[in-house]
Formats: C-alpha cells, sequence, structure tokens
C-alpha cells in the first residue's frame, strides 16, 4: 500500500474534477455521495498503509513515494514526493475518517442548498490540500497544502457570501494566515540556505547530528512557529477562528476539528528534532504562548452565547494545550491531544449543527433549553463530548489532557502547571454551561414562535417534497430531530469520544501493560530525539496523585455550573468584556484604521517616493546621460575621423609628457 500512498490525495482530487465538471448534472444528493465516497477512498488506503507500516520494523517505518520532480533548478531540488511515516499517517487516518463523517453529515445539513454542489467541490478541494500538508516529504509540499487549506477556508468560510459578515470573516480569515504564511516561507528560506534541501529528513538529521549553529536553528524553529501560530490559531493571531463560525456548521467541524488547525501542532512535530537544536528558550517561549492562549479563551467562552462561538473559543483553548504541549517536549501527548480532540469536537460541532437545524437557524442559546426531549439523540451524543471535553474518565479527553499536564509540570514547572489546571475548570465550567442552557431547563423556544415561523426556508422544488415541521396544534414552534444521515456521524464521533483515549493509556496499576503507550511505541521512530523524558521526575512518580487532582479540577467546573445555571443558587457573572473577547479584536480594527492606516500611509509613500524614487532616479539620470552622448553619433564619418585624430593626439600627449617617454 504504501508504494500507492499518491492515492490518499489522488481520491479527492478526481472527486473535486468530476464535480467541478458533472457537478450541475449530478446534482443533490449525488454530488454529496460522490465528494463523501472520495474522501472514503483516502480513508480506506490510509488503513491499508497503516498495516502495512504496522507489519515492518520500527526503524523500518518510513517509505517516501516520488511522483515527480517539480523544481529541478540547479542546488534547489525538491520531488513532488509523499513521506508516510507513524506520524502522516496518523494524521491521514483521522483526518480523512472525521472529514467522510462530515461529508455524510453535510449531505443532510446543506439539502436545498442552490449551491449544494458546489459546497462538496470545496469540501474535496480541502481535504485534498490537507493530505498534500501532511503527506508532503518536503516544506514546500507541505507549503502548497498549506496555502491550499487557506484559500479553501476562505471560499467555505464565505460560502453565503451574500451576507456581509460572512465575506468579511472569509477575508479575515484569509489575510490573517497570510502572516504566518510569512514565517514559513521564511523558515524554507533559513533552512535552504543552511542545509542545502528544504526536504524534512535532510532538515531534522542536520538538526539531530548538531552540524546547524543554535541560533540557525532557533531562527528556522521560531519561524516556523510563526506560521503555526497563524494557522493554529494562536495569540495574537488567534482572531481570525471565532469569526470562522459564519460558514455552514460542516466547514466549523472541518477547520476546528480535524484539520486546518491542527496544521501548525503537525508541523511542530514533524520538525522536533529543529526544536530540540533550537535554544532553551524556543520551547519556553511556545509553552508559554500556548498556556496564555488556553486560558485566555476559555475565559471568553465563558461569556458567550451563540452555540457556535463557544465551541470556537474552546477550540482556540484546545489548541492552546497542545502547543502546550509541544513546547514541554510532549510531542506524543500533543499528538495525542489533537487526535482525541477531533473526535469529540467534530462531534460537538456537528451536534450544534444538528441543533441548529432543528430550531431552524437559531444559533442564541437563550432561546433554546429543553432540547433533550425533542432532539434524544443529537443530546445523547452531545452530552458525551462534553464530559471528554470537561475531562471526566473514561472519557478520550481525560488521558489527553493528563498527560500534557503531567508533562508540564515536569518539564516546565508548577506556573504553567496551574495555568493549565486552571483552564481546564474553565473549560469544564463553560462547557457545563452550554449543555444546561441548550438541553436542560426551561424551553426558551416557545415564546418566539412567530419569529421562528417567519424564518422558515423559502419551499423550492428541492424542499417542497420534505415533511413540514412538528407544531403543536395551535401552530406553536417546536424543534425536531435531525434525520438518519446527520445522526449517523454523531453516533460514530460519540463512540470515539468515548473510547478513543485506549491508543496512550499511562501506566496506572489497573491498566494491563500490553495496553500501554500505544501512541507513543508507534510514534517512537519519529519523535524518539525530541521527546522529553519524564520518566524520573517527580511528576511521574506522582501521576496517579495529579490524576485525581485533574478530576477533582473537572468536577469542580462541572458543579460549579451546575449551581449557577441549573439549580439557581446565584447569579451567572457573565462580563461584557469577556462577551466581546476582551475587546480585542476591537483594539486590533482600532490600530488599523487609526495610527495603523497612517503608519501604512506612510510606508506606501516612503516605498513610492524613496524606494521607488531611487531607482526611478538612477533611470532618469542614465537615460538623461545616454541621451547627451546620443548626440555625438551623428553618422558623419568626417566626424568620428576628427575624434579619432584628437584622441590620437591626447594619447601621445600623455605618453610623452604623463609618461616622460621621449
Amino acid at each position: 500500500m504504501l508504494d500507492v500512498i499518491w492515492l490518499i490525495p489522488a481520491f479527492p482530487l478526481v472527486g473535486f474534477l468530476l464535480i467541478l465538471v458533472f457537478g450541475r448534472r449530478l446534482g443533490e444528493p449525488g454530488a454529496g455521495y460522490l465528494a463523501a465516497g472520495a474522501v472514503l477512498g483516502s480513508f480506506v488506503v490510509s488503513v491499508g498503509a497503516y498495516f502495512d507500516l504496522l507489519s515492518r520494523d520500527a526503524e523500518e517505518r518510513s517509505h517516501i513515494e516520488t511522483v515527480f520532480s517539480w523544481v529541478p533548478v540547479s542546488q534547489l531540488q525538491v520531488d513532488m514526493a509523499f513521506l508516510a511515516d507513524p506520524l502522516s499517517i496518523t494524521m491521514c487516518l483521522f483526518v480523512t475518517g472525521i472529514a467522510f463523517l462530515i461529508h455524510l453529515f453535510a449531505i443532510g445539513y446543506m439539502h436545498g442548498d442552490p449551491k449544494f454542489s458546489k459546497f462538496f467541490l470545496y469540501l474535496n478541494l480541502f481535504v485534498l490540500s490537507m493530505t498534500l500538508l501532511v503527506l508532503g516529504e518536503n516544506l514546500l509540499v507541505t507549503f502548497l497544502g498549506w496555502e491550499g487549506v487557506g484559500t479553501c477556508s476562505y471560499l467555505l468560510i464565505s460560502f453565503w457570501h451574500t451576507k456581509d459578515a460572512n465575506a468579511s470573516a472569509g477575508k479575515k480569515a484569509f489575510v490573517t494566515n497570510r502572516i504566518g504564511d510569512w514565517g514559513f516561507m521564511l523558515a524554507m528560506f533559513l533552512g535552504f540556505w543552511a542545509v542545502g534541501s528544504v526536504s524534512y529528513v535532510a532538515l531534522n538529521e542536520a538538526a539531530e547530528a548538531g552540524s546547524l549553529a543554535t541560533s540557525t536553528a532557533t531562527g528556522i524553529a521560531l519561524l516556523l512557529f510563526v506560521g503555526a501560530v497563524g494557522k493554529s490559531a494562536q495569540l495574537p493571531l488567534y482572531v481570525w477562528l471565532p469569526d470562522a463560525m459564519a460558514g455552514p456548521t460542516p466547514v466549523s467541524a472541518l477547520i476546528h476539528a480535524a484539520t486546518m488547525v491542527t496544521a501548525g501542532v503537525f508541523l511542530m512535530v514533524r520538525m522536533n528534532p529543529m526544536l530540540t537544536a533550537a535554544a532553551d528558550w524556543a520551547p519556553t517561549l511556545i509553552a508559554w504562548v500556548g498556556a496564555i492562549t488556553a486560558l485566555f479563551a476559555a475565559t471568553i467562552a465563558l461569556a458567550q452565547n451563540d452555540i457556535k462561538k463557544v465551541l470556537a473559543y474552546s477550540t482556540v483553548s484546545q489548541l492552546g494545550y497542545m502547543f502546550l504541549a509541544v513546547g514541554s517536549g510532549a510531542y506524543v501527548a500533543a499528538i495525542f491531544h489533537m487526535i482525541t480532540h477531533a473526535f469529540f469536537k467534530a462531534l460537538m460541532f456537528l451536534g450544534s449543527g444538528s441543533v441548529i437545524h432543528g430550531m431552524h437557524e437559531e444559533q442564541d442559546m437563550r432561546k433554546m433549553g429543553a432540547l433533550r426531549k425533542f432532539m434524544p439523540v443529537t443530546a445523547a451524543t452531545f452530552i458525551i463530548g462534553w464530559l471528554a471535553i470537561a475531562g471526566v474518565p473514561p472519557f478520550a479527553g481525560f488521558w489527553s489532557k493528563d498527560e500534557i499536564l503531567l508533562f508540564t509540570l515536569a518539564e516546565r514547572g508548577v506556573v504553567l502547571y496551574v495555568i493549565g489546571l486552571v483552564t481546564a475548570v474553565l473549560t469544564a465550567f463553560y462547557m457545563t454551561r452550554q449543555v444546561l442552557m441548550v438541553f436542560f431547563g426551561d424551553a426558551k423556544w416557545g415564546s418566539h414562535a412567530n419569529e421562528a415561523e417567519a424564518a422558515q426556508l423559502e419551499v423550492t422544488p428541492d424542499t417542497a417534497a420534505d415533511p413540514p415541521v412538528t407544531h403543536g396544534a395551535h401552530g406553536e414552534f417546536k424543534p425536531h430531530e435531525s434525520p438518519p444521515i446527520m445522526l449517523v456521524p454523531l453516533v460514530v464521533l460519540a463512540g470515539l469520544a468515548m473510547v478513543g483515549g485506549v491508543i496512550q493509556l499511562p501506566s496506572f496499576g489497573f491498566i494491563p501493560k500490553s495496553w500501554q503507550y500505544r501512541l507513543e511505541h508507534w510514534l517512537e521512530p519519529v519523535v524518539e530525539f525530541g521527546e522529553a523524558q519524564i520518566k524520573d521526575s517527580s511528576a511521574y512518580g506522582n501521576k496517579e496523585l495529579l490524576a485525581l487532582l485533574a478530576i477533582a479540577c473537572a468536577l469542580a467546573g462541572i458543579a460549579a455550573a451546575v449551581a449557577i445555571y441549573s439549580k439557581k443558587l446565584r447569579e451567572p457573572i457573565e462580563p461584557e468584556i469577556l462577551a466581546e473577547g476582551w475587546r480585542y479584536d476591537w483594539a486590533i480594527s482600532a490600530f488599523m484604521g487609526g495610527p495603523g492606516r497612517k503608519m501604512f500611509d506612510a510606508v506606501a509613500w516612503f516605498d513610492k517616493t524613496i524606494v521607488d524614487g531611487a531607482v526611478n532616479g538612477s533611470a532618469r539620470v542614465v537615460s538623461g546621460a545616454a541621451g547627451q552622448l546620443r548626440r555625438g553619433q551623428t553618422g558623419n564619418v568626417r566626424n568620428y575621423a576628427g575624434i579619432l585624430g584628437v584622441g590620437v593626439v591626447l594619447l601621445l600627449a600623455w605618453f610623452v609628457i604623463g609618461r616622460g617617454v621621449l
């Protein structure tokens, strides 16, 4: 299977091309099933590649498949080549698997949309770009996929571009990511200058061998981190991700769960030898950025009322955990949390889409409540996702989050550990708040029946055959459960969120040894050089007590939310400044529209007047001098003979007088 690893990106490429040519003819739901089938094909190949690698010895679990020579320019030799190793195949497994489930959900969610086929065209292009990103054998192939997912995010976030807010959100994502791309490109340039190659193998081998200067390794590592900060929405470039909620909910699930936002974490883990070879302060900086981002986003999520905005800020916070792990040398834990996060966050985003669908496009949680009675499958699966992200054992999120906190305490000390622990409490609190507001308590939707009735989609030939919305005897608005094609992905993801932690269970006494650290053993060939070793630390010796502390914090957050939002023991405290995201976005807009605009105008003036002026001025001087010289070119032979004679006389005078020949 490794010889045909190119089929993983080839399947969504074929799906994209077929929908591009025959999309209108396929229509609904044909285009959706074709797109889903293409992604399923990629998943099947990924599974085959996984078992192929698994059958080999650990040191042989790496295969490079070269498709063609892409950039053969002097010393720069870049192949369109794919690297199949434990890390890339792990990424392909959950990217394509979850993307397939999201495609299925989208077939039901996008029912009746006039641009149904175009939506799945973009989804297949997105999956194609993501598989290129994770399979790339070198930085340039990865950058091709990196830019591809950035472009697709713009197309998908602003899919309903007739609304100004949606179009602006797409542009915001596109522009913000360009800042990160600047760092990625400079890292490529510096890597080629230092090593003469942009291949991961060459760059990492140079870092492992110590042949790179510390300053060079630090520069490459930090420039790649700038790219990761943009793509994975860390401070200060996180602002695009909450606004990405303007896109259809399947887009939110695809971007936030398994694909685009995890690209930065993947890149850091792929280049872990470079981080290890960098100065000691570089990983520490990464850990601090991750911890502060995790806490910052968690505080904002406390006061959000849009069901998708809560999940968006939660994603930013969970990505902060992953960067905290990377900065602590816990690369396996970062990938572990990436996988479990993909399970429960995809589940929760699709669950929110099911709620929005059942509530007829309503997203304000203050207008929900008691939905578990009308949407039992959605409620049950969403609750499983809530328990997973809150860190309640034995759900998947507990195991991955606990491992990150353990490494943080062992490698980075108490302060960052406490920040991670406080963030865990806040996560349990705001996710419990969301579950209580949406699925429990009193129904808030009955009071706006007329408003909901007016918000019904316009009846078209595609939707005319649908069953009518469930109403009471007197026309009272009532939510309804989603169709089976939207519920099946929820059930599958709920199962994964429940048992996903088994891939990396710790060495607790009650866990059989054969079940322990499976993901670590699988990824060992990729992260062996950079992975932190903490088994001799006091934190590792007390891991059971630390796990109990993490459980207690999660339960405390849940209990506090229940006391406030269910038992009504006290009034909620939701400061406006948190609802406005600490006004960070507002501050950026104010700067860009005020001093920033003047600064950019000044830079533009300097470029036009000084830089371009110097270039254009030099051209004018040369042109003027050439014009004067051109006047001597008369075409008259007698003039040329006279000039030649004068030259001979001057040469003779120089020899006689200047050189003293006579």
